[in-house]
């Protein structure tokens, strides 16, 4: 972590959503929240939403990559943190995540085969689900191939 810090890219204090008036919440004595969830009886962390999609276009374009996964982060209810992605060449594929306070959404793309692989985990009341529409809608492609796991079940 200490390298990435000298990067600007961690900061080596909490932000303002960890801490209360200078303090952790663990030291002002305030009630932590929980942030898992339970649905169907199953008490866990967040659900992680893997997503292939294939036939799909833009997918060599990381300002229209970046508006999309941020699109799809507000439409699940979550909070962004932070965006940053890479553009390779030759190929023109594009890396990147969108960090949230609940977790995060990434992508890798192939754009000479139309394909990307998106991560979406998110935590608290925020519902990945909601985000698959916005990428469609994004990058038109002809299949979307999708698996969901629940993170950090509770037994």
């Amino acid at each position: 972590m200490n390298a990435l810090a000298q990067l600007g890219m961690v900061s080596e204090v909490p932000s303002e959503n960890q801490t209360i008036g200078g303090s952790t919440l663990e030291q002002s004595g305030e009630e932590q929240k929980d942030y898992y969830v339970v649905k169907d009886g199953v008490k866990f962390a967040g659900t992680h939403l893997l997503v292939d999609i294939w036939g799909a276009s833009r997918l060599d374009d990381p300002q229209h990559i970046d508006k999309a996964l941020c699109e799809a982060a507000i439409v699940a209810g979550a909070t962004i943190l932070h965006s940053h992605f890479h553009h390779f060449t030759p190929n023109g594929g594009v890396s990147g995540v969108v960090v949230l306070a609940e977790s995060h959404i990434s992508i890798h793309t192939w754009p000479e085969r139309n394909y990307a692989a998106i991560d979406l985990f998110m935590c608290g009341d925020c519902d990945p689900m909601k985000s698959i529409p916005t990428i469609q809608a994004a990058f038109t492609p002809e299949r979307v191939q999708l698996d969901e796991q629940r993170r950090g079940i509770i037994d």
